[in-house]
């Protein structure tokens, strides 16, 4: 069974040791034809050392997991040959595999044998695109000693067990741990995207009041979803699931083959990290392969699995008119750019078309490098002051949702983001400016939940693609936060109160209220959501005061 804790700290190790040897060794015409390429596009503006760092990060990240995806596979029984390791004598028959083929080719090292036996993964229908062209490890390669130890870290033997030191072995096959991965692997990435998985609780909560509104508007057939921001793909995988069952309760003889691709059709993902990308790839691929009954990687047929490696608020169709602000010629230059460890034109034709549902958790950092801070200041007119991203991901949310002169037709959203943009001066175009021309439903305040991992204060919006229908915006204020940590996060106070009492305006506990909101309430900025009064009094002091501080 595999040590998530155990594998998580050895391949940090090898990351740093990965980066470290990058650094020295990686071929500088292809790191600096990368960087000019995107200075020109003007998507990155930070020195080349420093913009290196990130390219680098996601090459030895991209190494590792391709390590982590065979030996997944391996061990498993999804192929028949060991190549890598694995337990048993899987490890040593691996081992004799490295060394024939070293004879066969005397003038080759270890990081060719690695990517031989990635190359054999990239043939295999199930799995090329996750070894495809764009994966950052066919970017940039580490040195001979540099792969060897990485070879070494996935052969190790636990010398207080005698067996391997981590065994992939899982008959549930749980892809869980690689979420865990996706998170820690790398400080640098972590900083740099804000990576930061959503909670299984939090994403059913969303999928319950979007994805399923959605299939009893739309129908089955004709509901599907993005998540913008996927990361490693929870609400993909949730929204998989769920429509895998759905079909199956409506077409129980049908081959459950079919079945699973039409549920792979009717999610994709975006992300500007890699290695994410690559982490629900291969997540979605299990899922599927498990719910289509396949055991082996050669038999599974290519399914369709909508995933692409790109930045969610610049690509899109260059062609469409950039919503009424105008085509700036640096916007449309970076929306053409792409990396070459991004899928570009597959992240535009993902981008470019509605969709029934929209969800997802976007990043909560401010934007640092300063390039793309003006092209997101160009490209979304929320912007303003120090904005966090989720400020231009509200809208973007809003545009991916479909829109139909049917009301009754619009799409539907769902997000967890940061609370800042309702107190902070740069939320205020984002509330007097942009929410009053979007159907917000519901606002919902989670900074008092425990969600771990969230160390900022965060809200719920949900909506639809659509003009304001109602006059009121189901609001759930917070009174006070959890007292303590709860042993189970999902069943803590706060969020039970949430769950239980969403759908009954009046009422309060000792957490939150429950109201309908006047909508006209929500036009000016800064917002107060405080539960148990605390929101109408400041109201009431509002109106009758005669001097504002």
């Amino acid at each position: 069974m595999i040590d998530a804790a155990a594998l998580l700290a050895d391949t940090k190790s090898l990351v740093r040791t990965i980066v470290d040897d990058l650094r020295v060794t990686a071929d500088p015409a292809v790191v600096s034809a990368e960087y000019d390429r995107a200075k020109d596009a003007h998507r990155t503006s930070l020195p080349l050392p420093q913009w290196a760092e990130g390219l680098y990060a996601q090459v030895a990240v991209s190494w590792v997991l391709g390590c982590v995806f065979v030996r997944f596979c391996e061990d498993n029984g999804l192929v028949d040959d060991a190549l890598l390791s694995g337990p048993r004598n899987r490890r040593d028959l691996a081992r004799e595999q490295r060394a024939a083929y070293l004879r066969d080719h005397p003038a080759h090292d270890d990081r060719d044998w690695l990517r031989h036996v990635f190359t054999r993964y990239r043939t295999l229908p199930a799995t090329g695109d996750l070894f495809g062209g764009h994966n950052p490890l066919w970017l940039l390669e580490p040195s001979a000693d540099g792969t060897r130890l990485l070879l070494e870290a996935f052969q190790r033997i636990d010398p207080e067990t005698g067996v391997i030191a981590h065994d992939f072995t899982d008959p549930t096959w749980d892809t869980r741990f690689l979420g865990d991965l996706y998170q820690d692997l790398s400080e640098h990435a972590k900083k740099q995207y804000a990576l930061l998985q959503t909670p299984v609780f939090v994403e059913e909560f969303i999928l319950d009041h979007t994805l399923e509104p959605a299939i009893a508007t739309f129908g089955l057939r004709d509901t599907d979803l993005i998540d913008p921001t996927c990361g490693s793909g929870h609400f993909l995988l949730g929204a998989f699931h769920r429509l895998f069952a759905r079909w199956i309760e409506v077409e129980p003889g049908t081959n459950r083959r079919e079945l699973a691709r039409r549920a792979l059709e009717a999610v994709a993902g975006v992300d500007i990290n890699a290695f994410a990308a690559a982490v629900a790839r291969f997540r979605l691929l299990v899922a599927a392969l498990r719910a289509g009954g396949d055991r082996r990687l050669v038999d599974a047929p290519d399914y369709p699995i909508h995933i692409a490696v790109g930045d969610s608020l610049l690509h899109r169709d260059t062609q469409l008119a950039l919503d009424g602000i105008g085509r700036d010629d640096d916007v449309v230059a970076a929306a053409a750019h792409g990396y070459a460890t991004e899928d570009a034109e597959a992240a535009r034709v993902l981008l470019s078309r509605p969709w029934a549902v929209v969800v997802g958790n976007p990043p909560y950092i401010t934007v640092k490098d300063p390039a793309l801070n003006d092209l997101y200041r160009k490209r979304y007119p929320t912007c303003r002051g120090k904005y966090s991203l989720g400020v231009p991901f509200t809208e973007r949310f809003w545009q991916l949702a479909r829109h139909d002169r049917d009301p009754e037709r619009a799409g539907y959203i769902g997000m967890i983001t940061t609370n800042s943009f309702m107190k902070r001066e740069m939320g205020k175009s984002l509330i007097e400016g942009w929410f009053p021309t979007h159907d917000v439903t519901h606002v919902i305040d989670t900074s008092g939940a425990y969600i771990p991992g969230h160390g900022t204060p965060t809200v719920i919006l949900f909506g639809r693609n659509r003009g304001p229908v109602a006059a009121t915006v189901r609001a759930v204020m917070g009174i006070r936060g959890e007292p303590s940590t709860p042993a189970d996060a999902s069943k803590g106070l706060v969020w039970s109160s949430i769950v239980e009492h969403l759908g009954e305006p009046g009422a309060q506990t000792e957490y939150l209220s429950v109201v309908d909101l006047a909508r006209k309430r929500l036009r000016s900025h800064p917002w107060s959501i405080g539960g148990g009064g605390a929101a109408e009094l400041k109201q009431r002091l509002d109106d009758v005061a005669s001097l504002a501080l």
